[in-house]
Order: structure tokens, then C-alpha cells, then sequence
């Protein structure tokens, strides 16, 4: 005789995603922390500076490919170019996949709101209500590159 659960829990399809990739671990844990309360899953990354990364490399990644969201800390591979680089090669495996930069400043000129690189920026730690908004925006925004 098989048990049944009288309390089914709801289906994990039902959460959002997010892959939260920082290089301050400190801010990761706050940003899931922040994330779960709103009614995300969350997994979380240190970034190309301290993991492997597969992206770098052009390959997909086990993390986004569970993803409806990425969020990324725009310098979590070491650099504004750098990370200029990585969002191209996000970009060029997960066209469409929403993605919200964090810690963007007025030196990074490159990034873009419209576009085959559209990012939703957040200038420096954003709050956690705007952490929230902008993952929200960036979900409504999926599959809008052009």
C-alpha cells in the first residue's frame, strides 16, 4: 500500500528561479535571503573569480540553465571589461533569460538597457525592495531582445 500525501506541496514550477552570482558572499546570502522571503528558489555562485565557471568558457552552466532570472554582481569577474565580456557570453548562450547587474556605477559605460545585451542595472547594494522590483521587471522583460 502506497501513502499519500494529504498536504500535496505545490509544485516547484509555481517558485521563479534565480541564479544569484556575487562575488561577497556576505551580500549573496542577503540578496537569497531577500529573494526566498519574495518567492524565489535561489541558488547562488561566487563568480568566474572564485569557482569554476563554464560560461567564460562559452559553455552552459548547470545554475542558469535551471534559472528564470540571473542576477549578477557586475563585477564578479574582476572587472568592468570583464564583466562586460561576461555578460556577452551570457548573452550569446541565454539570449532571452532576464538579467538584473547589480553594483553598476557610472564607470561602466557599456552596459545596456535595450538590445541583444539588455541587463536591468541596479546601481551599488540595492534595497531589498529594489532588488525585488528589478527581478520582477526583468521577468516581464524575458524574451524581449532585439
Amino acid at each position: 500500500m502506497t501513502a499519500t500525501n494529504p498536504h500535496p506541496t505545490p509544485a516547484r514550477a509555481t517558485r521563479p528561479r534565480a541564479a544569484l552570482v556575487n562575488r561577497d558572499p556576505a551580500t549573496a546570502s542577503r540578496q537569497a535571503e531577500v529573494l526566498r522571503a519574495a518567492g524565489y528558489d535561489v541558488e547562488t555562485c561566487g563568480g568566474p573569480q572564485q569557482e569554476a565557471c563554464p560560461v567564460v568558457g562559452g559553455l552552459p552552466c548547470p545554475i542558469v540553465d535551471r534559472a528564470d532570472v540571473l542576477i549578477y554582481d557586475a563585477w564578479v569577474a574582476g572587472s568592468g571589461d570583464a564583466g562586460r565580456q561576461l555578460v556577452a557570453e551570457l548573452r550569446e548562450t541565454y539570449a532571452d533569460l532576464p538579467l538584473v547587474l547589480t553594483s553598476v556605477d557610472e564607470s561602466l559605460a557599456w552596459v545596456e538597457t535595450e538590445g541583444p545585451l539588455r541587463v536591468t542595472s541596479l546601481a551599488g547594494d540595492p534595497s531589498p525592495e529594489d532588488l525585488v522590483a528589478a527581478v520582477t521587471a526583468a521577468l516581464a522583460d524575458q524574451g524581449m531582445a532585439v
